[in-house]
This record gives C-alpha cells, sequence and structure tokens, in this order.
C-alpha cells in the first residue's frame, strides 16, 4: 500500500504522534508499504531534511491552527496516487482539509485522535473548549464522522472520547500503539550521557522524559521528589524534554522554594544518544501525567528496562498495573508521592525483579510489531465498521456493537 499521513508539523518538539509516525512509517516500509508525509511546514524547515520519508510542505503559516490555502487543492489532485490518507490529531486545519477534499473520494481517510478528545481538557481549560465548541459542530465534528475510522490506542481512550462533545458520531476503531527501542550498546550510551551532564554520575537518577507542560505534572513530580529525597541524598531528579509553554522558569523556582534546586536537573530536549543514554543512566521513570493517551516515553522506558511510575490517567495504567511493570496513583502530590515511597521501598529482590518485567511488558504490549499488523489489517480491511458510537441531541449515547457478541 502507498499511505499518506497529514500532520500539521513534523518538528520533533510536537511530540508523540511525530514520533509515532516516524516509528510506524519506518516499520510499514520496512514491511513493504511506501510511505509519505503531508504537512504544513514551510519547506525550508530544518526538521524537514531529518524525516525519513518524502514530506510534502505546503507552510509557512501565521498561526497554531496551521492555515494552508494550498493544502486542500493538493490533497484533491493527488489523493488517488494513494490507498489510505491517516490524520493524525485534532484542532488544527490538516484534519478538515482532508475532510473537504476526501469525503467523497474513494481514497479513504482515517483520525488517529491521540488522546485529543480526552474529557481532561474540558475541565482543565473551559474558555477553550468553548471555543473548540464553537469549531465543533462544522468542522471537527464532520472530520470524524465522515472519516472511514477513528483510531484509538486503548479502550480507555476510546471510553472517554465520547464524554466531550454531546454532538459525536464516529466510527471507532482500535489499534493499540507501538513503539520501537533501538538496540544501542547500553554501557555507551549511559556513559555519553553521564559525561553530557557529569553531576549525575553516582546518582539514583528519576527521570521524566516528554514535553514540559502543565498536563504532564511536573510541578507535582517537583513537590513530590521534595517530600522523599531525604530518603536518599543519591536520589536526583532529572526533567528532561521540550518547553513550549515557558515552563521552566516557573518549575524552577518551585524547585528552589522546595529546596531541591541542587537535586534536581532540566536538561532541555535531549534526542539520540543522549535520549536513551539518559533512559539507561536512571532508575525509574516516573509521569504523573493529568491526561496521556498513551505515552511514548512510557513505552521506551519500559523497553529499556525502567520501571515506570504513572498516574491513573495515563491510558496504559491498566496494563502497567496488571502486570506489575511500575506502580500507579493518582495525579496529585499525595498520589506521586506514594508512588516514589513503594519504588523506594522495595528490596533488592523486587526492584530487580520489576525492571525484568518492564521489559517483558514492552516485548509483549507495545513492540511496533503489534501496531503495524493491527494497522495494516485496518487499512486492507478500508475501515470495515464494527460499529458506531454516536450521541446528537435526539439521540442517547449508543454503544457500538461488537463482534462475537
Amino acid at each position: 500500500m502507498k499511505i499518506l499521513h497529514l500532520l500539521a508539523s513534523v518538528d520533533p518538539r510536537a511530540g508523540g504522534p511525530v514520533e509515532g509516525v516516524r516509528r510506524s512509517g519506518v516499520a510499514m516500509q520496512e514491511a513493504g508499504h511506501e510511505i509519505e508525509v503531508a504537512t504544513c511546514d514551510a519547506p525550508g524547515d530544518a526538521h524537514l531534511a531529518a524525516f525519513p520519508f518524502p514530506v510534502h510542505a505546503f507552510g509557512p503559516t501565521s498561526s497554531r491552527y496551521s492555515y494552508s490555502k494550498r493544502l486542500a487543492p493538493w490533497l484533491a489532485a493527488n489523493a488517488k496516487q494513494y490507498d489510505a490518507v491517516i490524520v493524525h490529531g485534532l484542532w488544527q486545519y490538516h484534519g478538515f482539509a482532508a475532510w473537504k477534499a476526501l469525503r467523497k473520494s474513494e481514497v479513504p481517510y482515517y483520525v488517529y485522535a491521540h488522546g485529543m478528545l480526552d474529557p481532561w481538557f474540558k475541565e482543565a481549560y473551559p474558555l477553550k473548549h468553548l471555543k473548540k465548541w464553537l469549531y465543533w459542530p462544522w468542522a471537527e465534528y464532520r472530520v470524524l464522522r465522515d472519516a472511514r475510522a477513528v483510531i484509538f490506542t486503548t479502550e480507555e481512550e476510546r471510553t472517554r472520547a465520547a464524554q466531550s462533545f454531546w454532538l459525536y458520531r464516529v466510527r471507532e476503531r482500535i489499534v493499540p500503539f507501538g513503539t520501537t527501542v533501538p538496540k544501542v550498546d547500553a554501557e555507551s550510551v549511559r556513559e555519553t550521557f553521564l559525561r553530557a551532564i557529569p553531576s549525575l554520575r553516582g546518582k539514583r537518577i528519576v527521570l521524566f522524559l516528554g514535553r514540559v507542560h502543565a498536563k504532564k505534572g511536573c510541578d507535582l513530580l517537583i513537590d513530590a521528589f521534595a517530600r522523599v529525597a531525604g530518603r536518599d541524598q543519591s536520589l536526583h531528579l532529572v526533567i528532561a524534554g521540550p518547553d513550549e509553554t515557558g515552563w521552566m522558569t516557573s518549575l524552577r523556582a518551585q524547585a528552589q522554594a522546595a529546596g531541591i534546586e541542587d537535586r534536581m536537573s532540566l536538561p532541555g530536549m535531549l534526542q539520540g544518544d543522549l535520549k536513551w543514554g539518559a533512559f539507561h543512566a536512571s532508575d525509574v521513570f516516573v509521569l504523573p501525567s493529568h491526561q496521556e493517551n498513551f505515552g511514548v516515553a512510557v513505552a521506551e522506558a519500559l523497553g529499556c528496562g525502567l520501571p515506570a511510575l504513572i498516574s491513573d490517567k495515563v491510558n496504559v495504567w491498566r496494563e502497567i498495573q496488571a502486570d506489575g511493570a511500575g506502580i500507579v496513583a493518582s495525579d496529585t502530590v499525595e498520589g506521586t508521592e506514594k508512588s516514589l515511597l513503594h519504588w523506594l521501598d522495595l528490596d533488592d529482590y523486587a526492584r530487580p525483579a520489576m525492571r525484568m518485567q518492564a521489559t517483558r511488558t514492552f516485548n509483549s504490549r507495545f513492540r511496533i510489531e503489534t501496531m503495524v499488523a493491527a494497522l495494516t489489517a485496518l487499512l486492507e480491511s478500508k475501515g470495515a465498521a464494527d460499529g458506531t458510537r454516536e450521541r446528537n441531541p435526539l439521540s442517547p449515547l449508543r454503544e457500538p456493537a461488537r463482534e462475537g457478541r
């Protein structure tokens, strides 16, 4: 198959969706499929050259909505070259462009929601939600309604998605997310990371790696870490990732007020050997997020043998808890503290056992091959639906029919 992915941008700072396309695309390419990408990036943007597939760039754009007047006409003119078009994410123009160009086309388009229908956003940002409601009926609702399928990565995500907007009608399919962990010399990349930040040598590193954003709960982690830091003077908190909103200054001030400024490092975004070195140099991975569709970094941490201390708002929490590959608690300071204390109290048998289970969980649940098989089956079936889920002013929520029931 020849597949076109649509994203607002392939800038790696955009987080999980970009990395997901990169990893899954490479795996599907190795399976014999042809992958291309269309974005609203400017053609001269530096990150385009590093992306592993041909990229059609229709920017520059002047706002976060990423409107490009050239995208929809290009899709309409070129769609027949592709067997499927996959839209990644909501609330930006590339999805509406796909609807305009393809809703009456023989070429099916699919939408990965990437957690962007989670009701947490409604609760956390009510004014933004009101603005989305103004946009929803004439744009995003139609994009999802007319997609051949809307793809969720977990049952948890699918269930929560219908709680944000009462006007809701989609063909739902679940495709488990997967990723890859490169085969690296663990000791070599660990040493590369420690040479870059020599103050971490000899420390027990508590690692957060991801976008530094309010929804990720970094502030909870700082306060929780401050409460447990006295248990072991070698404990050191690392919060690594791009800062899109200028939150780092506030986090530094928070750490200073908590008395742990010398026990926290904020190295910014880590890539390549530095990123994998951070995983292999650390003792535990922590993500106390208020909302997380999947959490690519969670899977990557597990793949490197790191236990994951996550909140019950990370949509893979049930799997982590069931397997014993980490510890789950609420997305509060108290919940995060509880997870850290539980981990610190593990004995010399339980601690390495949890690390081994982390690797087993990655191999059994989150490998890229699982995702590729499920996504390929969906695309080859043309999104053959097992039902719809509907909510509108005249009808109640109806659960989709389930095969075998």
